[in-house]
């Protein structure tokens, strides 16, 4: 189906709480086969996490139904020889693995690539770490938080008084695991090459290449990225601007769109001063330019000016809470939003935000019980009801 282009792709997913899991996620949806590896007992830390304690105290916290709908889990002691030999097992009839240890400890457990590739020379083998496999810094635990803090995008998120900000989710984590992604599909897709692929993903690095405007302002311009709140920091009036009832976005980026706001807002002398004649000028005197414009917009209700604006050509948009904006039916209606069931309840999940000819990717079941498909995929690999016993009284399962 050309809404599930990697259906017959088989990916092992070692990884725990967010960038891995999200990485997987993606390609959850994009239609492969997902079987989640996890400690026996506990598996996935994000079991644990989440705003229901009665569902972290059933490892099915929140913070993990988010990320792992169409997996399947099986649970393996990696300590233990025979749960080795199941992974191996596992990687002979697979195409890719991820997975977010700290660097080495792969190596430690005996599972490392190289060891991997001899059971499968194809193998796509994707470490996610948060500074990379090598490096001063590569022994380093992954948090979202410290790798916000050593990106430099806290240091430009917020205003001059405010600043350094972190993002309001785990930023770094989903930026790392989209990246993953995309590396992996990209290795998937290269069968000009008879031979596996190593991907290292640094969580920084991928954090710091998706900042191409400041980071190149500072390579190529010389000019250090400072925090500017909610002013867009390449135009004006192109920011955050207080309103009857609130406030509102707005993107009068181009002469054209200035000129029309000047008109709708009932001061079109805005345009002939030279403060505001063109694009250099209206940054250097942006907060005068906020002024003027905030003395007309606080006379109406955002959605009043939104609907104006937006009716001449000129971008402005409302600042929605989270329940607003997954409400709307730009939203609702797209299929972003997807149902399973989970026990006896059915629960909403988002899915990855794209259209496939026209069909929203979806999952055909929920996030998985811990080790619900331990039976299903050693059975697949040819083990018997009396070996699965055996290797559950072992602990291997």
């Amino acid at each position: 189906m050309s809404h599930a282009p990697l259906k017959g792709i088989r990916i092992l997913d070692l990884t725990n709480v967010l960038a891995g899991p999200f990485c997987c996620h993606q390609l959850a949806h994009m239609g492969a086969d997902v079987i989640k590896v996890e400690t026996p007992g506990t598996g996935d830390l994000a079991r644990q996490l989440g705003a229901d304690p009665e569902r972290n105290a059933d490892l099915m916290g929140v913070s993990f139904l988010a990320q792992n709908p169409g997996k399947r889990s099986i649970t393996l002691n990696l300590k233990s020889p025979s749960g080795k030999r199941i992974l191996k097992e596992l990687v002979q009839k697979s195409d890719a693995l991820v997975e977010n240890f700290r660097p080495g400890v792969m190596a430690r457990l005996g599972l490392d690539y190289e060891t991997l590739r001899q059971k499968n020379p194809r193998l796509v083998y994707c470490a996610i770490s948060g500074f990379g496999q090598d490096g001063p810094l590569s022994k380093l635990p992954a948090y979202d938080q410290i790798v916000q803090g050593m990106s430099g995008v806290m240091s430009i998120t917020g205003d001059p008084d405010t600043a350094p900000y972190r993002v309001g989710y785990p930023m770094a984590d989903t930026i790392g695991g989209m990246t993953a992604a995309f590396a992996i599909a990209a290795a998937l897709a290269n069968t000009a090459q008879d031979r596996g692929t190593f991907i290292d993903v640094s969580m920084l690095e991928a954090v710091i290449a998706t900042m191409g405007w400041v980071v190149s302002n500072h390579l190529i311009a010389g000019q250090t990225p400072n925090p500017n709140g909610n002013d867009n920091f390449t135009a004006s009036p192109s920011g955050t601007f207080k309103t009857a009832d609130g406030v509102m976005n707005l993107a009068a980026n181009k002469q054209e769109q200035f000129e029309t706001l000047c008109e709708i807002v009932g001061n079109p002398a805005l345009v002939n001063d030279p403060r505001f004649a063109d694009r250099k000028s209206r940054l250097a005197n942006r907060a005068v330019l906020t002024a003027e414009l905030e003395a007309a917009f606080v006379m109406a209700p955002t959605l009043e000016w939104v609907e104006k604006l937006t009716a001449k050509g000129v971008p402005a948009g409302p600042v929605w809470s989270v329940p607003q904006a997954l409400k709307h039916p730009q939203i609702a209606d797209r299929g972003l939003l997807q149902s399973h069931c989970v026990g006896h309840e059915n629960l909403q999940f988002v899915g990855v935000g794209v259209k496939l000819d026209g069909i929203a990717p979806k999952v055909d079941s929920p996030p998985p019980v811990l080790s619900a498909h331990t039976k299903d995929i050693l059975t697949e690999l040819g083990y018997n009801d009396a070996q699965i016993s055996g290797l559950k009284r072992d602990g291997a399962i």
